[in-house]
């Protein structure tokens, strides 16, 4: 069963002309940069890698451009064969760290911290391409009510970095909320939507690029545009596997291993939602074998990740938000995201340019794009019937995801390894839906 998206420029398998594809290509690439990034940038400062921290950045724009050129092409069973962006996975930051201080902690060198992370991550991937092959055995656990549930709880727990970009940014201090921010941030939103609903289709699939342009010159205006990044970043950066070594410690693969698991249903969740936007299938055969290659392509991202010194990637929701906002649903404006990725990986200095913009515009375009996220969950949940079993698995499941996230303190008292599940609200959602699912009969006709 397939549902044909009218507001889509561009469908699934359709080739844009070059210079629509790079432009949607671009956008993409701008939607998902930061976060890219970020999650080298903490680990890195976190654990006091020094002069590491650059190169892992640059490692990381060069595997999301191959992982995601894998996933759009689908290479044999692996990749899904959708528009679908692959970026270092933020889910592991909190296991990834505890096995760095634990290396830490026994005098270990960052070289030997890398090598620690790294091998755990690798042993890992293989949990997600095993788990990849069962999917179609899981249908009960797989349904669009868990997977709307994730979705909807993805959204909206990225809208929190969104909107704190919109204000000013983490390290705004008590400039967060200053009158000029909010006006930048809403300066980006209305200008998308403008350029959005003029009603041109080109003007539409640059309307995030437009936004992001207009609002970081206006910000210019202001000393708000920092370009010191451009200088002090490396000009190439050449991938060598297994730079740092490698190795493992079982007591810190636990947590890790719990999270491929959960990465699996993530993206799966992030695939269906991406299906649902580009007018394809969610349910059938066709549907369940992007899924399944899919999250083989996560598995087998996350290993390449690991062999060139990065974290573990996946499937990135923000740019599914990106396809509803532009109407490019085609697979080969992935392969032109996943070459100007690794372009930014060779050369740092490029992935740099992007980085001064300036807090404010780009949450501006963030809380958008999340909030979009959000949108199509409910859109997956709201082409269910709404039976009291279904009410109450969505209920249990947001009140538990959305309690953790505004009461983070509820869970402080819990051991670490209990953390890792009760304080993430994407974790929690997807398992209490799960079980919930598992748990609660079938409704009788």
């Amino acid at each position: 069963m397939s549902e044909q998206n009218t507001q889509l420029v561009y469908n699934l398998n359709d080739v844009p002309p070059p210079p629509k594809a790079a432009l949607a290509a671009f956008q993409h690439v701008l939607a998902s940069i930061v976060g890219i990034a970020t999650p080298s940038l903490i680990i890195g400062g976190v654990l006091g890698l020094g002069e590491h921290v650059s190169y892992l950045i640059a490692m990381a724009f060069f595997v999301s451009g191959v992982a995601t050129f894998i996933q759009c092409r689908r290479v044999g069973p692996v990749g899904s064969g959708l528009l679908s962006v692959q970026g270092t996975s933020f889910a592991f930051l909190g296991a990834i760290l505890a096995a760095g201080f634990a290396v830490k902690g026994q005098g270990g060198t960052p070289e030997d911290i890398l090598a620690m992370i790294f091998g755990l991550c690798l042993a890992g991937s293989v949990i997600e391409i095993i788990l990849s092959q069962f999917l179609d055995k899981l249908k009960r656990v797989i349904t669009p009510t868990v997977t709307g549930v994730v979705i909807t709880v993805i959204g909206l727990s990225l809208i929190k970095a969104g909107f704190t970009d919109f204000a000013g940014g983490a390290r705004a201090g008590e400039d967060l909320g200053k009158p000029l921010f909010l006006l930048l941030g809403l300066l980006v939103v209305a200008v998308i939507l403008f350029v959005t609903f003029l009603g041109n289709p080109m003007l539409r699939i640059a309307a995030i690029m437009i936004g992001l342009v207009v609002g970081t010159i206006v910000a210019s205006f202001f000393g708000m545009v920092d370009v010191s990044a451009l200088g002090s970043a490396k000009l190439f950066a050449l991938p060598v596997p297994f730079k740092y070594g490698i190795d493992f410690d079982f007591a810190l693969f636990v947590p890790i291993a719990f999270l491929y698991f959960v990465t699996a249903i993530e993206t799966s969740g992030d695939l269906t939602a991406n299906s649902v936007i580009s007018g394809e299938p969610v349910e059938g055969d066709v549907y369940m074998g992007r899924i399944k290659g899919g999250v083989l392509g996560d598995g087998v991202n996350s290993a390449i990740a690991a062999v060139f010194n990065t974290f573990p990637n996946t499937t990135f929701s923000q740019n599914n938000g990106v396809i509803q906002m532009t109407g490019v649903a085609s697979r080969h404006v992935g392969m032109w995201i996943g070459g100007m990725l690794a372009l930014m990986g060779l050369f740092p200095v490029i992935g740099a340019f992007f980085l001064i913009i300036p807090k404010p515009v780009l949450g501006g375009a963030t809380v958008v794009l999340f909030a979009s996220i959000a949108v199509a969950g409910i859109r997956i949940l709201a082409s269910q019937e709404m039976t009291l079993r279904r009410i109450y698995i969505m209920a249990v499941s947001f009140g538990l995801a959305l309690g953790v996230t505004l009461v983070p303190d509820a869970t402080q008292h819990l051991p670490n390894f209990m953390k890792q599940v009760f304080a993430a609200p994407i974790t929690l959602a997807g398992l209490s839906a799960i079980i919930l699912s598992l748990a609660i009969p079938e409704d009788k006709e």
